[in-house]
This record gives structure tokens, sequence and C-alpha cells, in this order.
């Protein structure tokens, strides 16, 4: 396993360095990656951002992706190769999750997963209808209201514009009791990568390009699952940390798994040699293991919700107890 050394970058300039590509990656089992030279890791890392986020406002949600080129990108990330260590553990976890839930599922759909991600579950759910992303990247969903039992997306929805309104476009279709269960990218994910970019651009441009977009977080999802309406909102985060030999690496699996720059306000210009090289190298100093490997976190947050229904649990309402919480904790103390 080679890792890359570290000579010093200057900014501005277009030093020499040479950096030795992923062989392996670390997860639970190594996999094997083709050596790049370093000419090609910058060509491909300027082409790359990490991007996800969601609608700050649900009247008039801005346009951060342009979701039709996300969906170019899906396409030539599948043939040329997919990388899916991250959608195979979610549709592994999804499909623990869907067993521990007693009960079966007639109308089921599956929504923007990328790829063949849930092939298991739809092996379980013969029925089970796919809604692909379409070349237009459109967030309206052709559902009846109350014609679905069952929900399910798997790393699709840290890429929806009106996430507020996808989100009530579900909860409009689903039938009372029935379940949205999801698995967004979210929370810290990337930040080492997020860093060393706004550092290196800082030091070599005098500026931060829109090359990174903010994640959702675990509070920001369960109060969009509140005011969607949904009952029993449960949220909860998966964090998976990889290691990579360098951060040109790390970008040309992001590239593999589709998730290459589609923010509306990306830069159309390439990225500088100087700044990428002094980017790897910051991301080296900050954030590498004893063994020189790099660190790249991963926040996969998990989201589920019910249509309300009379039978699921309710709050009591306010001064229906029996019993006095004061008295219960006077009584005790005298014990």
């Amino acid at each position: 396993m080679t890792c890359s050394s570290h000579a010093s970058v200057s900014c501005p300039g277009s030093a020499e360095r040479h950096h030795s590509a992923l062989k392996t990656r670390v997860i639970a089992l190594s996999v094997p990656h083709r050596v790049r030279d370093t000419r090609e890791e910058i060509a491909i890392a300027g082409m790359i951002g990490v991007t996800s986020g969601m609608a700050q406002n649900a009247q008039t949600p801005p346009a951060l992706f342009d979701r039709a080129l996300l969906h170019a990108r899906q396409q030539r990330a599948r043939a040329q190769g997919e990388v899916t260590f991250l959608l195979d553990r979610v549709a592994e976890d999804m499909s623990d999750r869907l067993a521990a839930v007693m009960r079966e599922f007639h109308a089921p759909v599956d929504i923007w997963t990328p790829g063949d991600g849930l092939a298991e579950l739809r092996a379980r759910l013969p029925s089970i209808q796919r809604i692909a992303l379409d070349v237009f990247g459109d967030e309206k969903l052709p559902f009846a209201s109350e014609s679905l039992d069952l929900v399910v997306s798997a790393l699709a929805l840290q890429f929806v514009n009106d996430l507020p309104g996808v989100l009530a476009q579900i909860r409009r279709a689903l039938r009372p009791d029935g379940l949205l269960l999801a698995a967004m990218i979210g929370g810290d994910s990337l930040t080492e990568l997020r860093q060393a970019f706004a550092a290196a651009e800082a030091e070599c441009e005098g500026g931060v390009s829109p090359r990174v977009a903010p994640f959702a977080d675990l509070r920001d999802i369960g109060a969009l699952l509140q005011r969607a309406g949904f009952a029993l909102p449960v949220t909860d985060v998966d964090r998976v940390v990889v290691r990579y030999a360098n951060a040109f690496a790390l970008m040309q699996d992001l590239r593999r798994m589709g998730a290459a720059n589609v923010l509306i306000e990306r830069r159309r210009t390439p990225s500088r040699r100087a700044t990428l090289l002094r980017m790897a190298e910051i991301y080296a100093e900050r954030f590498a293991d004893a063994d020189g490997r790099i660190r790249a976190t991963f926040d996969i947050i998990w989201l589920s919700g019910w249509a309300p229904h009379a039978s699921q649990q309710q709050p009591l309402k306010p001064g229906s107890a029996k019993a006095s919480l004061a008295e219960a904790v006077k009584k005790a103390g005298k014990e």
C-alpha cells in the first residue's frame, strides 16, 4: 500500500509533485483501484465538487442543483463502473430495517435511488415500483393521493432542491399508516474535503468558489418530517469513515459515485493546478493518520415517518394526566 509524499507547494504557481493514486480503499475490505498519473488525477479533480443541501425556504426554495446534470453524471459513472460501497451499505441496512416492520406492503415505491442500489429489496418486494431520476431532473412525483403504503429512497434526497416539497408530496401519496424510510448524505459528510478546498482556494486564489453546498443535519430532517405531517418521525445517523491514499483518490471515488459538482453556481473554469496540489497537501497535513492515509467522513442520515392513522400511539391531551409529577417527586424524596 503506497502513500503519497507531501512536498511543499507555493501559491500562486504550478509546482510539480507526484501523487500515487489509491490502490486500496479501506472500509471493511480492500478494493483495488487503477493507478493514475498525477496529471490525469488533476484533470478529474477540476471537475469534482461535493454537493448536497436542502431548500431553506419552503415557499420559494432556491434552485441549488442542476438535476439534469446530476442525471448525466450518474449515467456516466454507471457506464465507467460505479463505486457503490456506500449504496451497498445503505441497501443492506434498509433491508434489515424493513424486516423489523411486521407487515406486508402491497404498493411500495423506490424514489430516485441511483443505479441498482436496492436490487435485493426489489427481489423481496417484487411489486415495488421504481421512479428513476429522469433526464430533466423533475421533482414532481407522479402519485395519486393515498396510493402508496411504502416509500423508500437511498442516497438521493441530498440532491433535491425542494426537500420540504418532496416530503410533502410523499406524505400525501401515502395511505394512512403508510411508511417512509429513506437514507441521505448529510451532517458532517466530507468536512475534511470542504475545509481543505476552502483553505487552498483562500490561500492560492484569494477567495472560495461554491464547490460544496451545506448538508442537512439531523435536526433539520426531523423538523421537516414533522412539518410535512408525518407521525412518529425518527432520524438517526450512521457515520462511516473511509481512508484513502490521498485526496485525489477520494475525488476519483466521488466522481464514480456520480457525485461530481452539480451546483448551479459551480465554477465553470478548470481549477488551477497549484490550488489542487495545495488542497491535497492541506488535506494530508490536517486529516492524515500516522501511516499517512487520509480520512473521509460520510454521515448517512436515516429518516422514517408514518402517515397518521388512528391506531398509532397518540400523545395525551394537556391536563389529562391522573397523577401529579410534582407529588411523585416529593413522595420519592421522602422515601
